[in-house]
Order: C-alpha cells, then sequence, then structure tokens
C-alpha cells in the first residue's frame, strides 16, 4: 500500500507523491517562546515527530524545518511584566521547550530557525508584496490586502464577504480593509525594533514563516503541519503571503492535528482546564504521555484526563511487561540460539510466527493510511497477547521458541524506533512506574515486604484466615499480590 495522506486542502485522502522523488520537505509552525509549553503543544510535537520518523522509515530523505517565533506581543509583553528584554524571555522559553520536547523523545529536526534570524528574507518579500500591488504602507506599518488574492481563504473555506459582514475599517485605522493584516509594525517607544524601507520596527506573525519555509524548502514544498487551530488566520495567510509574492503554489499537503481536549471540555486558560506539559509530567511518565497522543488518529480531538492516562500506562504496561518477559528469556539463553535448527512448534507457537510474518506488512498499511499510529499500536497488543500465551505454555526453551521470541522482540524495537517507545528498557522502565506508584502509598517498600512474608508464614501454617487479612490489608492500601509458583510478587493498583 502507497502512502496516503489527509490533505487539509482538499478535504481527501491523497497519494502522497512529492516534489522531488525519494525527498521530502516539510515545515511545522513551531511555538511562540513566551510561556512553558502546555499539552496542545505536546500532542504537535509527538504527531509531527512520528511523521518525521515514518517518512524516514519508509526510506525517503527528509528536511524537517521547525520554527521558534521569539518576536511577538506576548513575548514583549512578559520581558515588559519582569522588567527584561524580549531575547531573555526567548531564550529561556527556547530551553524550556526543547527540554520538553526532549523528555517526550522528539527526534531533533533538521533545521530551528528563529524568527529574528531571517529579518533580511521577511523584508525581501514584503518589497516584493509591494511590488507586486499584494501590501501597501501605512504610517509605518505594511499590510497584506487580501482582496488582492483572489483565493484568499482557499485552505478553510471560509468566505471573505461573509467574514467581514460586520465588520469596517474605523476611522483613524491604518488599514484598507478589516480582514488586512499586518506584515510589519512599526515599533512603539521601548520595543526591540530592526531597521526597514518603512522604519523601526518588526515583522508580524504570518510573514515569519513564508521566509523561514522559502530560506529551506524553497518556494513549493511538500508537507506543512501544525494544529487546527492554524488552518486561520495562520495558514491561510502565509498562502496568500507566499502564493503572491512568488506566482506559483506554496504547499502540496496540508496536515492539521486535532485539538486537546480536557475532560470533554475546550482547553482554555479561562476555564482553568490549563495545563503544562511539566505539570503532568509530575504525575506520568513521558512515555505514558507520548503513548496516550498516539492511542487516538492524530486529526481526531483527543479527550485528556486522568482516566484516559492511567488507560494509556496501563496499555504500555502490557506492553513491556511482555517485553521484558522476553528479554529476560533472551538474556539468560546463550546467542547461539541464532544459528539454531529450528524444532517444531506448537500451535500456539504457530499462530504467534504468523503473527510475526504479517507483522510488519501490517505495520506500514497502518502507517501508510494517514500515519494511523492508533491502528498501528493495535497490532502491537495482538502480538503481545499472542506471545504472552505462547510463553504461557513454553515450558522447554528450545531452538524454535527462543528464534521466534527473538523475532517478535525484533520486530518491537523497529516499530518503536517509528513510534518513539520503548526507549528505556522495559525491565528498567516498569520498575520506574512501580517507584512512582510506590512513593503515592502509606506504605514502604520495606512494610509490604514484611507483611508478604507473614502471609507467607501464615498460609505455610495454615492460618489462611491471617494470610487473607493481610491480603485484604495490602489490598485496601492500593497494594495488588501476585501468587505464583515461584512465590509471591507484588504491584501497585
Amino acid at each position: 500500500m502507497a502512502l496516503r495522506v489527509y490533505n487539509t486542502f482538499t478535504g481527501e485522502k491523497e497519494l502522497f507523491v512529492p516534489l522531488t522523488p525519494g525527498r521530502v520537505g516539510m515545515y511545522v509552525c513551531g511555538v511562540t517562546v513566551y510561556d512553558y509549553c502546555h499539552i496542545g503543544h505536546a500532542r504537535a510535537g509527538v504527531v509531527f515527530d512520528i511523521i518525521f520518523r515514518y517518512l524516514k522509515y519508509a526510506g525517503f530523505d527528509v528536511t524537517y524545518v521547525r520554527n521558534y517565533t521569539d518576536i511577538d506581543d506576548k513575548i514583549i509583553n512578559r520581558a515588559n511584566q519582569e522588567g527584561t528584554d524580549y531575547r531573555t524571555i526567548a531564550d529561556r522559553y527556547i530551553q524550556a521547550f526543547d527540554e520538553d520536547m526532549a523528555k517526550l523523545g522528539l527526534a531533533k529536526p533538521t533545521v530551528e530557525p528563529k524568527a529574528t534570524d531571517h529579518i533580511g528574507g521577511i523584508i525581501s518579500i514584503i518589497e516584493t508584496l509591494i511590488a507586486k500591488g499584494h501590501a501597501y504602507a501605512s504610517d509605518g506599518d505594511v499590510y497584506y490586502a487580501v482582496e488582492t488574492f483572489p483565493d484568499y481563504l482557499k485552505l478553510s473555506g471560509r468566505n471573505l464577504e461573509d467574514m467581514q459582514a460586520g465588520a469596517r475599517v474605523e476611522v483613524g485605522d491604518k488599514k484598507r480593509h478589516p480582514m488586512d493584516f499586518a506584515l510589519w509594525k512599526g515599533s512603539k517607544p521601548g520595543e526591540p525594533w530592526w531597521q526597514s524601507p518603512w522604519g523601526e520596527g518588526r515583522p508580524g506573525w504570518h510573514i515569519e514563516c513564508s521566509a523561514m519555509s522559502m530560506e529551506f524548502l524553497g518556494k513549493t514544498f511538500d508537507i506543512h503541519g501544525g494544529g487546527k487551530d492554524l488552518v486561520f488566520p495562520h495558514h491561510e495567510n502565509e498562502i496568500a503571503q507566499s502564493e503572491g509574492a512568488n506566482g506559483c503554489q506554496f504547499v502540496r499537503y496540508w496536515l492539521h492535528n486535532g485539538f486537546v481536549n480536557i475532560n470533554a471540555e475546550k482547553m482554555s486558560k479561562s476555564l482553568g482546564n490549563f495545563f503544562t506539559i511539566r505539570e503532568v509530567l509530575k504525575k506520568y511518565d513521558p512515555e505514558t504521555l507520548r503513548f496516550f497522543i498516539l492511542s487516538a488518529h492524530y486529526r481526531s480531538p483527543i479527550d485528556f484526563s486522568d482516566q484516559n492516562l492511567d488507560e494509556a500506562q496501563s496499555g504500555l504496561e502490557r506492553i513491556c511487561s511482555c517485553l521484558a518477559a522476553l528479554d529476560e528469556i533472551l538474556n539468560s539463553h546463550p546467542r547461539s540460539y541464532e544459528t539454531a535448527v529450528s524444532d517444531n512448534l506448537t500451535q500456539i507457537g504457530l499462530e504467534l510466527q504468523e503473527k510475526v510474518n504479517q507483522f510488519l506488512p501490517r505495520f506500514a498499511e497502518a502507517m501508510d493510511d494517514d500515519f494511523n499510529a492508533a491502528q498501528a499500536l493495535g497490532i502491537l497488543f495482538e502480538t503481545v497477547r499472542a506471545a504472552n500465551r505462547f510463553l504461557a505454555e513454553t515450558k522447554a526453551i528450545t531452538a524454535a521458541p527462543l528464534i521466534l521470541i527473538a523475532n517478535v522482540r525484533d520486530l518491537f524495537v523497529e516499530a518503536g524506533s517509528v513510534l518513539g517507545l520503548f526507549t528505556t528498557p522495559p525491565a528498567l522502565w516498569l520498575e520506574g512506574v512501580k517507584a512512582a506508584r510506590t512513593s503515592q502509598l502509606e506504605l514502604t517498600p520495606d512494610e509490604i515486604e514484611l507483611l508478604i512474608s507473614e502471609r507467607a508464614a501464615a498460609r505455610i501454617a495454615k492460618n489462611f484466615k491471617r494470610g487473607d487479612e493481610i491480603r485484604d490489608l495490602l489490598l485496601a492500601k492500593g497494594v495488588h499480590l501476585l501468587d505464583s509458583t515461584q512465590g509471591t510478587t507484588w504491584d501497585v493498583k
């Protein structure tokens, strides 16, 4: 199956055919660096990281550009509030963003440009737009004249006449039309500025992405990504600027990730349901948050809640528990099994072997269907169930089981490299999750082990009542006991 992507511009899934065979240019709008990143940023980051990883996995040479908006009203306001300069604020939150994304396992983009490093390119585009009649200077500012671009709003499908209904240019307004947008802003007293043909000032928000994408990807490139909230006005304005200046198609495929809702409500600071990545990672480990984001198709809305994060963690635990069991077997046997002659497999073994044979084709089919990572996770779970059944019945570890176990493990490593999962050894990850849960208990690990020893002694003495009391006591405190022929282990609910 060839890769098909959902193009926001056409509203359909389309066969992905890059402009240059074997090469992909991808630009994703980054963050405005004036505060810590929230979970909406986490979703966009993870989504386009997966797309980047899969395109490379599929054999494309990918140039991935993700920018920083490091000059903006919000940055200036934050600097004024703190009595510092805009650069201090921008540098602080660029560093914070990089730290957060690294924790979430994001691969570094090919290029991470800053808007302020491209002032010359921005001015050049604005000059071209003025020369072509698409923009006009007005008292130190420069505006894009939307009525000069007949295809304005073609991405969002909105209607210019409907949007301007009820709107008007106020007396003294610098704009000719209420929907015209700023390309260049004259500086106010105390604001940072750069010299331009129109005086001292700074770029508008939208123009920076046109300049940076053109610098690194050319006038036309393959994929432009971002959250759905950027379709209008940001991406509409990018199209108007870029196509108005260059006279050619700007982007071939527009990809947008869905919103994050909080307990079924739209995330909003005004509603008090706004969470930063750092707040979330105090309670959940980064791989759990990443797994949660992958559990829904990237275009669908996703509901953030403790219950859904808990479910994601439980799902990841099931996979990691299986992988840890596979590792334990492989680590306890010599690597000579790799060249051994396979003996016969049981029926359950043959069923697992069939899952192994189908794994990569099915995984690729899911990802080729508009990067459906949620479906890819479903294939992982199917394989885990088959592997657990196989491990449960396998008593003698001979050549055939070892080869099959190694193949399962290798497939999960390969899939994990695309999904950005299983970067921590599974046993170590499980220990970390257990330690985090244990830290919330009333009992210490030593106290739990002491009660387990007392329970074991009671059962040996056939004092089953006392044994049951200890089990129930631990369960009430969130400790779940697991009895086996090797003894009793425990976990935290």
